[in-house]
């Protein structure tokens, strides 16, 4: 017996290394051992302590064991059942996150209505209670109350919390109009391959915010003689680039212009609640921003964050993978018309109901009804583009489409270095992806899912594509560690109960 729980272990171990990109020598040399004794430990023939099981789920990021607190979360999933009914979209992820950073700009309070219960909400909120925001959930746990104190702590931050999430990174805009001197842990979150901040230092140097990196910290100095004196033209047209851009124009004492800007709908909703706090914002959902910027922002604010399309897709996706017919409520319809388009050109059976406003009163929202479809593979392969393009993060729901589909589609995840990767992880579960290069994948369908256990992919929308995939398959798969998931879905399992999916949630260890 204790033999068979080694050997599970190891395997653990094993797909956590593998999943993370390390080699044996690389797993060795963070542990401070030899190469060999972790050859040994992931063929289970050697004993291990907790204490080492514990280092190395640090070193891999991965909590393959918990000490003095509740295991890893894993999903037992009972695949081949059709999905019916009707389910909503949640409030977007990436506003959400946003939206608490930007909180730190008010003096006065600040609430969120619908915040997304998620990790990643979870660990942004530890690190604002960490340096004196108090914050509590209200109206039944439903939104979130936000009260800054006059001066924030930043010598106690939260720094493990902090280092789990890449949203912190947003920190550095607001931080830098409430102090001279600061420091924050590095940057976290998916494992998607190197992603520089030099595009934030580009927009950021010029309000005169000056960043070294060292020893795993953010040393931020603030030289107030400096001003944007021209318009920010940002190297990359991302969504937290722009954001944080957004965030040091807000209160900055002029007018600031900030061109090649995202206009995503993370960015859209932040626009919307700095205006809300008294912040002109000009060409919301253009590439070209004008902040017309206050230096004291001291209100009572109170918004409502739009739903997340990339939630919705992934609703669709759902829908599609099991041959469902199921109506996704409240979907960003602004945000998903490309990849509408893509599906219809597929052969994608569907209605949309007539357009209505979210809570925001700016955002237009449709109920969407997929039915069962026989696909084609498109002709022109599936690349995302800035929005209006099809949305980056929703390019790794089209490897399960497709794989559904009859033909060879191809998809050209260019932005990220590593998630055309996890992509594969699909061949474990009956489909036939060949990787062409570290960003281009070929989805040969249709697919006879099978059943498999396996470790969860280290990156959101991949994880959520193995999911759905498991879903489709006959039998029960088993999917270990699903932290990644809950980072960016609320309740994700027993929402898909809900309209007919069969999850199981245990833990071990």
């Amino acid at each position: 017996m204790a033999d068979d729980y080694l050997v599970r272990i190891g395997k653990l171990i094993r797909d956590a290394r593998q999943h993370r990109g390390w080699t044996q020598t690389q797993l060795a040399e963070a542990l401070g051992t030899s190469q060999s004794a972790v050859n040994r430990i992931e063929r289970g023939n050697q004993n291990i302590s907790l204490e080492m099981i514990a280092r190395i789920g640090e070193a891999l990021d991965s909590e393959i064991v918990s000490l003095g607190y509740a295991g890893p979360m894993h999903l037992r999933v009972v695949g081949g059942r059709r999905l019916s009914g009707a389910i909503d979209v949640k409030t977007s992820k990436n506003a959400c996150v946003a939206l608490l950073c930007a909180s730190l700009l008010n003096k006065g309070r600040t609430v969120l209505r619908r915040v997304a219960r998620i990790e990643e909400v979870y660990r942004l909120l530890e690190v604002l209670n960490s340096i004196g925001v108090r914050t509590r959930w209200i109206n039944d746990g439903v939104d979130l109350e936000i009260a800054p104190p006059a001066e924030l702590n930043l010598s106690a931050i939260d720094a493990e919390a902090a280092r789990r999430t890449r949203s912190i990174i947003m920190f550095l805009g607001p931080l830098l109009h409430r102090t001279d001197r600061f420091m924050l842990p590095y940057a976290g979150g998916c494992d998607l391959g190197t992603r520089t901040i030099e595009p934030h230092m580009i927009a950021l140097r010029r309000f005169g915010l000056d960043i070294a990196a060292t020893e795993g910290q953010y040393h931020a100095v603030v030289d107030r003689s400096v001003a944007p004196d021209r318009p920010i033209v940002l190297t990359e047209r991302g969504d937290t680039v722009t954001e944080n851009a957004l965030l040091a124009a807000a209160r900055h004492d002029g007018i600031t212009v900030i061109r090649n800007a995202s206009s995503n709908y993370m960015v859209q909703d932040l626009c919307f609640f700095l205006e809300a706090l008294g912040v002109k914002v000009d060409g919301i959902g253009t590439t070209t921003l004008t902040v017309h910027g206050v230096p004291t922002i001291d209100v009572d604010v109170d918004y409502s964050p739009s739903e997340d399309p990339v939630e919705a897709m992934s609703l669709v996706a759902a829908a599609v993978v099991t041959e469902s017919e199921l109506t996704v409520r409240r979907v960003p319809i602004e945000f998903l018309e490309i990849e509408l388009a893509v599906l219809e050109e597929m052969g994608l059976d569907h209605d949309r109901s007539p357009e209505y406003f979210a809570d925001n009163g700016r955002t237009r929202l449709v109920d969407l009804t997929v039915r069962p479809s026989k696909l084609e593979a498109p002709i022109d392969k599936i690349h995302p583009m800035p929005f209006p393009g099809l949305n980056i993060d929703n390019v790794p729901f089209f490897a399960a489409i497709a794989a559904v589909a009859q033909g060879k589609t191809l998809i050209h995840d260019w932005v990220y270095d590593n998630r055309a990767i996890y992509l594969t992880d699909l061949n474990r579960l009956g489909g036939r992806l060949q990787l062409l290069d570290p960003h281009r994948v070929l989805v040969e369908g249709p697919t006879r899912w099978r059943a498999a256990e396996m470790m969860c992919p280290p990156a959101l929308r991949p994880a959520v594509v193995v999911l759905l995939a498991m879903m489709a398959a006959e039998g029960t798969s088993v999917l270990r560690n699903v932290y990644v998931i809950n980072r960016g879905y609320e309740d994700l399992a027993e929402r898909l109960n809900s309209i007919g999916a069969q999850i199981e949630i245990f833990r071990d260890i």
